[in-house]
C-alpha cells in the first residue's frame, strides 16, 4: 500500500510540474487586419500593469504610422504624476515574414537600431480583437503578460471596453489585475 501511495504521489508531482512547464494555449488574433487603417492615434483605456509604464499617471496614447520600408513607426507617450509628458519611440514589424504573414502579429523594438538583430529586443504586439471601424482594439502578448485596450477616442464607452476585457479573460489573461487608464 505504501508503494502505491508513493507511486501516486510521484505521478501527481510530475503532472503538476508538467502543467507548470506547458506552453499557454494558442492565442487567436484578429483576421483581416489592414495596417494602413490601424495607423493613427490610439488612447489607452486599460492595461495589465507593467514595469515600463509604471511612471504613467494618465493621458496614455500611442501613434502608429507606416514607414516606406513596410515597418511601423511607434510613438508612445503619457503624462507623468508631475504633469510632464514622457515619450518613447519604437519600430514595429511583422512577426512573421512571407506572403502568408499575419498582419495582426507584430513585434516592437524600443532598443537602438544596432540591436535589432537580437531577438530579445523585440516584444510581441498581437492585435487580438479590432472593431470593424477600427475604433476599439484589444492588444496582447501570447504569454498573457501584457494586455491593452485602445480606442480612437480619449473617452471610450465603458461597456465596450469591458466587453473587450471580458473577451481577454476567456483567452486566459488575468483581467482582474487590469488598471483602468485616466
Amino acid at each position: 500500500m505504501k508503494k502505491i501511495l508513493l507511486g501516486a504521489g510521484a505521478i501527481a508531482v510530475v503532472a503538476v510540474l508538467a502543467g507548470c512547464a506547458s506552453k499557454p494555449a494558442a492565442l487567436p488574433t484578429q483576421t483581416g487586419v489592414d495596417l494602413q487603417k490601424y495607423t493613427g492615434v490610439w488612447h489607452e483605456q486599460a492595461r495589465l500593469p507593467n514595469s515600463f509604464q509604471k511612471h504613467c499617471a494618465g493621458d496614455v496614447q500611442a501613434e502608429y504610422s507606416l514607414n516606406t520600408d513596410g515597418t511601423l513607426k511607434v510613438v508612445n507617450q503619457c503624462r507623468e504624476s508631475d504633469g510632464s509628458m514622457k515619450r518613447a519611440e519604437a519600430v514595429g514589424r511583422l512577426a512573421e515574414s512571407g506572403p502568408q504573414a499575419d498582419p495582426a502579429k507584430l513585434e516592437v523594438r524600443f532598443a537602438p537600431a544596432w540591436t535589432s538583430w537580437l531577438p530579445m529586443v523585440w516584444g510581441d504586439y498581437w492585435i487580438l480583437r479590432l472593431d470593424d471601424d477600427y475604433s476599439y482594439s484589444l492588444v496582447g502578448t501570447p504569454d498573457r503578460k501584457y494586455l491593452w485596450v485602445l480606442t480612437r477616442d480619449k473617452n471610450a464607452d465603458g461597456q465596450r471596453v469591458q466587453a473587450l476585457l471580458d473577451y481577454a479573460g476567456t483567452l486566459g489573461f488575468p483581467v482582474e489585475e487590469v488598471i483602468r487608464s485616466n
